[in-house]
Parts: structure tokens; C-alpha cells; sequence
């Protein structure tokens, strides 16, 4: 999603898929390592899109990566499994020796505590959104640019040879790598994707409009003067 993905599903996609996994009891695990914690504009992406996992996975955005801290969120269907295992079995073993670090946890909390205090899980709806329109505005229309996408602090530019057949650059030419670097050496940091030519962001979530528009500029000065010289 966002950087190496496509766009957001169809609404009603992830009912669908639910149905079924309730239907057969399959567990639906949501990978929130990069989603959660007020990236996509609400507190989880499972928020965002309407998903309704029985484990959710969590990181980075727990801590902010001050500390190395990760976890999984488990939903009552699956504790109540775990439960009634633990009074028939014994205490379920999953304390570890560098389980709950108290200095990792601590920052843990602090750092949910300013997410809510800076208001950040809104800020970066309403920015991030702001600066996904712009992005698009300014290089959207771009021979070279196939899609510009994402949601929340998560956007992504994705070039091509020719964007009517969707025809892609020759690997070896690292079209996204050098429109990153260039757009490094301008003071703006944005990774070029592994999946293909594509350029990722994922601003800070107390980005604001003037540095989102600097970000919007600078993109479209790289983009500018990498074309120019193929």
C-alpha cells in the first residue's frame, strides 16, 4: 500500500474476505509494522480500511523507533482461546529473556502519549492527504509518471517508459534510484522501491502543509532533471 502496493481496495472488498475466513475459521493477521499508530490517518490501518483482524503485529510506530519495541495485539476471540488452553494446560510460556524491556516500554508509552497529545493521527490524515494532492498536481500529469498514489503518510510515485501501455523502464537503467539521489543532494530523503521504479515517502507524521509543499517542489525538480538527461 502506498509505496510498493496499488491503490486502496474496492468498498466491500474486505467484507468479502472476511465472510470467508469466517465461514472456514481462518485467523486474519494484519501486518501493522508500518500502518499502525496514526500512519494512514487513524490509529491502525485495520481503523481505515474497515478490517476487523484477530492479531495485529506492531512496531515501529510504537516507539517511533527511539526504542526497539514490538508486540502483537490479540483480539478477545483469540484470548479467550488462550485462556481456556492456560486453565486446561498450564500458563502458556511466552515470557522471553529480553521480553518487556522496561526502558523500551517506557518509551513506548511516551511516545503514544505525544501521538495523542500533538494530535498526530489527525494531522496526518488531513496532511497527508493534502500532500498526495499536490504530489499529484505537480507530476501527475508527467509522461513518465504511471500512478501517484497512497493514503495518509504514505505516497508513492511510480515512473514508466510509457504510461498509456503501461510499459516499464529497462531495470538496469535505476530510474528510481537516481530520481531518489537527486532528489537526495536537494535535502529530501524518499526511497526508491525494490518493486520497481518507484519513489516512496513516508514523512514524519507532524508534517506540516510549507514542508509538505517543500517536499512537493523539490520531487518535481528530481523527477525534471533526471528525465532530462535519459
Amino acid at each position: 500500500l502506498g509505496t510498493g502496493g496499488t491503490m486502496p481496495p474496492p468498498a466491500g472488498y474486505w467484507e468479502k474476505i472476511q465472510a470467508v475466513l469466517n465461514k472456514y475459521d481462518v485467523l486474519l493477521v494484519a501486518d501493522e509494522v508500518v500502518t499502525g499508530f496514526g500512519r494512514l490517518g487513524t490509529m491502525f490501518g485495520s481503523d481505515h480500511y474497515g478490517i476487523k483482524p484477530d492479531l495485529i503485529t506492531i512496531a515501529k510506530g510504537l516507539t517511533s523507533a527511539y526504542a526497539p519495541l514490538s508486540g502483537v495485539i490479540v483480539s478477545d476471540k483469540v484470548w479467550q482461546v488462550l485462556v481456556r488452553g492456560s486453565d486446561k494446560l498450564g500458563s502458556l510460556g511466552h515470557g522471553w529473556t529480553y521480553s518487556a524491556h522496561p526502558i523500551c516500554v517506557a518509551a513506548g508509552v511516551a511516545n503514544l502519549e505525544l501521538i495523542d497529545e500533538m494530535d498526530l493521527v489527525r494531522n496526518a490524515g488531513e496532511t497527508g492527504a493534502y500532500f498526495r494532492a499536490e504530489l499529484t498536481k505537480a507530476v501527475g500529469d508527467h509522461r513518465n509518471v504511471g500512478e501517484v498514489r497512497g493514503d495518509g503518510m504514505l505516497a508513492a510515485v511510480e515512473f514508466v517508459r510509457d504510461r498509456d501501455d503501461r510499459v516499464f523502464f529497462d531495470p538496469a537503467l535505476k530510474v528510481g534510484p537516481q530520481i531518489a539521489t537527486a532528489l537526495a543532494a536537494s535535502g529530501v530523503i524518499a526511497r526508491a522501491m525494490p518493486q520497481g521504479d518507484i519513489l516512496g515517502f513516508a514523512p514524519p507524521l507532524c508534517l506540516t502543509r510549507e514542508e509538505a509543499d517543500t517536499i512537493v517542489a523539490k520531487t518535481a525538480d528530481a523527477v525534471n532533471s533526471v528525465f532530462a538527461s535519459l
